[in-house]
């Protein structure tokens, strides 16, 4: 089993209902259901049709999954952190991994918005370890003060 420093795919096959199945050069397997992403991202919406979703190829040497006829691609990070999402065992790990999706956030990055070290964020971000209630609290709780912060703005 190859490791991975950087989330990269090996195959990816379009299914019905909107689902990728995703393997991953370390031989993770997903079934990613992408129901909700293409309903409610603008730049998604060509995909709602079942023909052109089923048309999803390997990109970029498996760094991305793509629809060229529809110029739409989607990282293999991106992809990654959302299948440990719906894949995560517990609510927390959930919350911490969609939070990691959502931000974009590196590991130092994380690392510096939640106030925990690098290696916190790399021990839960993989989604083998359940991650605790109070990290989960962190991200929410982050969240929330950026949504503020922007209200405060505008």
């Amino acid at each position: 089993m190859a490791s991975m420093k950087r989330p990269r795919l090996r195959a990816v096959q379009a299914r019905p209902g909107h689902r990728l199945e995703l393997v991953f050069i370390d031989g993770r397997r997903f079934a990613l259901d992408m129901r909700e992403d293409v309903a409610q991202y603008p730049g998604l919406k060509p995909l709602q049709n079942a023909r052109a979703f089923a048309c999803a190829a390997l990109g970029d040497d498996g760094w991305t999954v793509e629809w060229p006829a529809l110029d739409i691609q989607i990282g293999a990070d991106t992809l990654y952190l959302d299948a440990l999402a719906q894949a995560a065992p517990d609510e927390n790990t959930r919350i911490f991994i969609g939070w990691r999706s959502r931000t974009g956030f590196g590991l130092e990055q994380a690392a510096s918005a939640l106030g925990v070290a690098a290696r916190t964020i790399s021990r839960y971000s993989n989604g083998r370890e359940v991650v605790p209630r109070y990290l989960a609290l962190a991200c929410m709780g982050w969240e929330a003060a950026q949504a503020e912060q922007q209200k405060k703005r505008a």
